[in-house]
């Protein structure tokens, strides 16, 4: 259970903190001793409890999901754990899935919200310690962006396959490929792939702190996806997509992967390609490749 000081409360509910700790008071919750707000019996029965900060004293924390309300509850906030456990992922798969969709980002004392992620309702709040953390409003469990990313990871792991060669472009000519070769292979940060090579280069956005989704669809009319997407965010001025090419000794596949560049030229949409070469050489070929688009991984 989270607890949240009655400023970080009064945040969350969009009100002024003095509203709050007044409503409070007449409530017959807390009650005022010289210049500090204090606890009463009712309101530690009703769920309040007591803080020491060294920088700030003591102060009183509630249940995020505390309503003061006699028959009423406030709007569900749920956190990364809660809105986890609605699709079996983990907090830390939870958290990293948002800021792939864009709507967080992670910074040095936890998660900041994101312009698109506020538009969505969510409110960023601060644990007793300082770090971050951001709530969603219950009805972003029904975000069609987000069922779209999160509903493939709540089917249960079927047995590895034998590895398969990387993808071709996957166009709407070429999506049969995405059937016919299931995404099995895990990666460290639980993406599931489709070939070696693959896993290779996600396991290396993560290593290199690198927020990144895998197989996202462009932003346009077309049917086509991505092999990686970086979403916008902080030292990432724009968003930037991978694509890995790795069958090019085929003509059917060189046909599609000539498609699929020309889709990319046409919308101007900000790519980096890597080849078979590359894969064993990521140290040196991707941070040039993402520097070009002002990200850097090194230094």
């Amino acid at each position: 259970m989270e607890y949240l000081s009655t400023t970080s409360l009064a945040k969350e509910m969009d009100i002024p903190s003095s509203e709050l700790f007044a409503k409070l008071k007449g409530m017959g919750w807390i009650d005022r001793n010289g210049d500090k707000w204090v606890l009463t019996d009712l309101g530690r029965r009703k769920g309040g409890q007591t803080r020491t900060n060294p920088k700030f004293g003591e102060f009183i924390v509630w249940p995020e999901d505390i309503s003061f309300e006699q028959n009423s509850a406030r709007p569900k906030q749920l956190n990364a754990t809660a809105l986890g456990k609605v699709f079996n992922l983990s907090s830390q798969r939870m958290n990293l899935v948002l800021a792939e969709l864009g709507w967080m980002e992670k910074n040095v004392a936890g998660w900041s919200l994101t312009k698109l992620g506020r538009s969505l309702g969510a409110r960023q709040l601060e644990h007793e310690s300082g770090s971050t953390y951001v709530v969603w409003p219950a009805s972003i469990a029904e975000n069609k962006r987000l069922l779209d990313v999160v509903n493939p990871q709540t089917v249960a792991q079927q047995p590895m396959p034998e590895p398969v060669e990387a993808k071709p472009g996957t166009t709407a000519a070429g999506n049969g490929f995405r059937d016919k070769f299931e995404a099995k292979q895990r990666t460290i940060d639980g993406h599931y792939v489709r070939s070696r090579a693959e896993m290779l280069i996600d396991n290396w956005l993560y290593h290199n702190g690198l927020v990144h989704a895998y197989e996202r669809r462009l932003p346009i009319e077309e049917e086509c996806y991505c092999d990686f997407y970086i979403p916008q965010g902080a030292g990432r001025p724009q968003a930037v997509y991978i694509e890995y090419w790795g069958m090019e000794d085929k003509p059917d596949y060189l046909d599609r992967k000539k498609k699929k560049l020309e889709i990319y030229r046409r919308h101007e949409i900000p790519l980096i390609e890597l080849a078979d070469a590359d894969i064993n050489n990521l140290d040196d070929v991707l941070p040039k490749k993402l520097l070009q688009f002002k990200i850097r991984v090194f230094g």
